[in-house]
This record gives C-alpha cells, sequence and structure tokens, in this order.
C-alpha cells in the first residue's frame, strides 16, 4: 500500500475526512485535480452543528479568527426565523467556503499533510484487498480505501459507473459575491413587477472590513445554461430590475450559475470506494447546506475508517455511513426542493405557489414551526438510526457539550477518541478493556452515564433509570474486541 486512505478531492469535505483518517492515527493521502485552491467564496454559512465538529477538533477557533464573520439568521424560502435567534451556543455564522478551505488546508500542513495538486483521475480499480487510483502525469497510488470528494461531476463516480438517480436541472439563477451601496434588504426575496427577484445574504467582511454579500438573482431571464459567463451588466440589470435605485453595485468579485438538480447516490459504499459531500448529492445551493452536509460526511466516514485499518473486524462499520448519512441528504434534498418552490425561481408568479408561501409563512410565524425548520437547517436535528436509538435517551444525537471539571467535552473529542461519561465512577470494569480506544471520565459531570464516539455521537446511554445494560455490548459494536 503507497497509504491507507486515498481521498480524491481536497475541498470542505476531501480535507475534513483527511483531518479525521489523520486523527484516527492512520496514514492519508489527498489529491486535487486543481493545480491551487480555488479563490471563489461558493458556499457562505456554517450550520451549528457543523461549527460544533470544528470546536471537537480545535479548529473553530483559529476560524473565527480568520474575520469578522457575522452572526446570520437561519432562513427557510426567504422567510426569516427571527425566533431563534440566539437558540444555539454556536449560532450559524457567515463564513465564506474560501475561507474554511484556507484553515483546513493550513491545518493539516501544520501536520504534515499536503494537497497533491494538479493531478487528474483517470483511471479506478479495486479488489478485496484494496484499490489502485491512476492520474494524468503518470502518477499511481495504491490505498486500502477511497474516498471520492470530488464535486457534483465526480470523477470517482463516473468510474464507478454508480447509480445517481434523481432530477436534471430545469432551471438557473445567478450566484454572486459583490459589495453593494445603499439600503439593502437582508435575506427576504424581493420581487419585480415581471417576475425576477433578488435576495441577499451578509457574508461578512473582507480583509479592509468592508461588508461583502451573496446575491441571488432569479426570473425568466436569468435562466440560462450553465456555461453562459455571468457578466456585471447582468448583475447591474438584476439590482436595478428588483430595487431601483435603492442598490448600487460596487465590486463584482464572483458570479457562476446554479442550477435546481437534485440528484443523490443510490449507494455511499462501493466495495472499497466511498462517495461523500457533492459526488454524493447535489442540490440547488441554498443555506449551504450542500457544504455542511459534506463535512459532516467527512467527519462520520473518517473515524470508521481509521477504526476499520486498525482492526479488519471494524470493517462492518463502514456500511454504518450509508445507513446514517443516506437518509440526511434525502432530507437536505426534499427540504431545498421545498424551498425552491416556494422562492418560484423560475418566476412563473404562479398564484397557487404565492398562495402556499403566504400560508407557509402564516405558519412559520409559530414558534414550534421555527424551532423544527430550526433543528433541520442547523443539523442538530439529526438523530442516527442506531441501537438504543429512541426520544427517551439521547442515543443518535450529537453529545451536548458538557462541563467536565476544568474542562469540556469538546475538548476530550479532540482526541479522536470514544469517550465515556461514568459521573459515579463504576464502570471501570465494563470499560477497562476498551481502554485503549475509549476514555473514561466523570469528573464534574452532572449527566447520565453515556458512551459518545469519536464523531460526537451519543451511541449508549444509561437512561433515567442509570441502566448499565447494553453497554458492554455498545462498547463492542463500536469499537470492537475487547483486549483481554
Amino acid at each position: 500500500m503507497d497509504t491507507e486512505v486515498l481521498v480524491v478531492g481536497a475541498g470542505p469535505t476531501g480535507m475534513t475526512l483527511a483531518n479525521e483518517v489523520r486523527i484516527a492515527g492512520v496514514p492519508v493521502v489527498l489529491v486535487d485535480k486543481l493545480a491551487e485552491r480555488s479563490r471563489l467564496s461558493k458556499a457562505g454559512g456554517v450550520q451549528s452543528r457543523t461549527q460544533e465538529a470544528f470546536d471537537q477538533r480545535g479548529l473553530l477557533e483559529p476560524l473565527l479568527a480568520t474575520g469578522n464573520h457575522q452572526i446570520s439568521t437561519a432562513h427557510f424560502a426567504g422567510i426569516p426565523l427571527s425566533l431563534t435567534t440566539g437558540r444555539r451556543q454556536l449560532p450559524w455564522r457567515s463564513i465564506p467556503q474560501v475561507v474554511i478551505e484556507g484553515v483546513l488546508e493550513a491545518h493539516l500542513a501544520a501536520h504534515g499533510i499536503h494537497v497533491r495538486r494538479g493531478h487528474e483521475l483517470i483511471d479506478l480499480v479495486q479488489d478485496d484487498n484494496g484499490a489502485r487510483a491512476t492520474f494524468a502525469g503518470d502518477l499511481t497510488i495504491n490505498a486500502r480505501y477511497v474516498v471520492a470528494a470530488d464535486g457534483g461531476r465526480s470523477t470517482v463516480r463516473s468510474l464507478l459507473r454508480a447509480e445517481f438517480p434523481g432530477r436534471a436541472g430545469t432551471v438557473t439563477a445567478v450566484a454572486a459575491d459583490v459589495r453593494l451601496d445603499g439600503d439593502v434588504p437582508m435575506l427576504t426575496q424581493m420581487w419585480s413587477e415581471d417576475g425576477h427577484s433578488a435576495q441577499v445574504f451578509p457574508l461578512g467582511t473582507d480583509p479592509q472590513g468592508r461588508p461583502l454579500h451573496r446575491l441571488a438573482l432569479s426570473g425568466p431571464n436569468r435562466s440560462l445554461a450553465r456555461d453562459v459567463p455571468v457578466t456585471e451588466a447582468e448583475i447591474r440589470d438584476g439590482l436595478r430590475s428588483v430595487f431601483g435605485a435603492q442598490v448600487r453595485l460596487l465590486e463584482l468579485r464572483y458570479a457562476r450559475r446554479i442550477s435546481n438538480a437534485a440528484r443523490q447516490a443510490a449507494r455511499y459504499r462501493h466495495g472499497r470506494v466511498f462517495l461523500a459531500g457533492d459526488a454524493a448529492h447535489v442540490h440547488l445551493p441554498i443555506g449551504a447546506q450542500g457544504m455542511n452536509t459534506g463535512i459532516q460526511d467527512a467527519l462520520n466516514l473518517g473515524w470508521k475508517l481509521g477504526a476499520a485499518v486498525r482492526d479488519s473486524d471494524l470493517d462492518r462499520l463502514l456500511d454504518t455511513y450509508h445507513t446514517e448519512r443516506h437518509p440526511v441528504a434525502a432530507a437536505v434534498l426534499r427540504n431545498v426542493q421545498a424551498q425552491s418552490l416556494l422562492m418560484d425561481r423560475e418566476g412563473t408568479r404562479d398564484p397557487d405557489v404565492a398562495a402556499a408561501k403566504e400560508l407557509f409563512a402564516s405558519l412559520a410565524q409559530l414558534r414550534e414551526v421555527q424551532y423544527h425548520l430550526d433543528d433541520m437547517l442547523s443539523g442538530m436535528g439529526i438523530r442516527y438510526p442506531m441501537p438504543g436509538a429512541d426520544d427517551q435517551t439521547l442515543v443518535g444525537l450529537p453529545a451536548p457539550d458538557l462541563k467536565l471539571g476544568s474542562a469540556r467535552l469538546h475538548e476530550l473529542l479532540r482526541s479522536g477518541r470514544g469517550i465515556l461519561l461514568d459521573p459515579s465512577g463504576t464502570l471501570a470494569e465494563i470499560a477497562d478493556p476498551w481502554s485503549d480506544r475509549v476514555d473514561r471520565t466523570g469528573q464534574g459531570a452532572q449527566t447520565e452515564p453515556m458512551l459518545i464516539r469519536p464523531d460526537g455521537y451519543v451511541c449508549w446511554a444509561a437512561g433515567a433509570d442509570h441502566s448499565i445494560d447494553g453497554l458492554a455490548s455498545a462498547l463492542g459494536h463500536w469499537f470492537g474486541i475487547p483486549h483481554d
């Protein structure tokens, strides 16, 4: 083996995955076809759950130190969810993808992992023992496992001939990073009389401290082929048609056309090859859900790959990557399609759609509705299907960032090991056979006993009756055969 894990694609998903494998103590190689990292912002928001995960890896603080990243109000189809403000310890923040990639790449480099750039994949074969990837320029890499994090037009997925069912794009819109002047309305979708719309989102500030915005323009005259360049004149015309003289373009940083294509891979695992991020699911970019979902794919898969490399018996864990993550992305596609319909990206001004959005907007004033949508959009409402997962315990949910003496749970998770919370100190006899993989702690914990996976999800809990039934079984299931 040239390496244990090969990651193809060095976007947020690929770099997060490489870092997870590194934390697990397993050799990893990261390859990208681009000669240099993209300077385009692309996605622009980081959900609460993703921030928690970055905190659990010691990455949140350096990420927030890169600039003034504005706290944003969540929205659904352009309807602000203002009642959710202050609900999360780590609220939604506007952080451009290019900034996230810069922090991740610097972090990997500091640990000796450098992206091999300028290598385009041309062939991939696998057998029972591993896979061989061939890149243009006479580069061949052998690996035990391969992860495709190479985007919506994934070469790996194509070489696998993997099923990618769904809907092709029927309409395009313009997404642009801009500096604007004037009275700029945030989040709310604004319309012109001829069916064109504009929506503005905060993107924080540039290095000079000037506000940046993400502008979305859609309507009948905006739906052009994706490869048609977006011009500055088109941006000015779109602003003028919706806002008149109220808003002016000061600078166009970057623009592209996005489509409402919605597809998801039928299977995330193909032998020793796995699909993650946009290689596994694509949809209309709304709320940076694609980037956040891809990062969460990486967090779910990375520690399992590390475990499988160290212990061949734990290769079975890799099947749970599909069973846990496929439903999550399927739900994202559904909520994005619902938002796209309500936002009428085609500019039909269909009165039925307008009536549906008016009704939805009135329902969205209810606190319970806003909380439900916030749970869905923030990633905090995800409950993985696993033994013992039910509404009576935290099993399947992200673990709360508990205070444990002088440390926080998130800080303890930076080791990449499992954590057993043992407040009463009575579980040593059961847990000690796994002490090389699971850290047991209980200092200052005001909580029920619980077992937490390296990705921060609870995989066993004692429950209200504090029964320890099932703990040994959970340790064996998630962490392998115990040592004598």
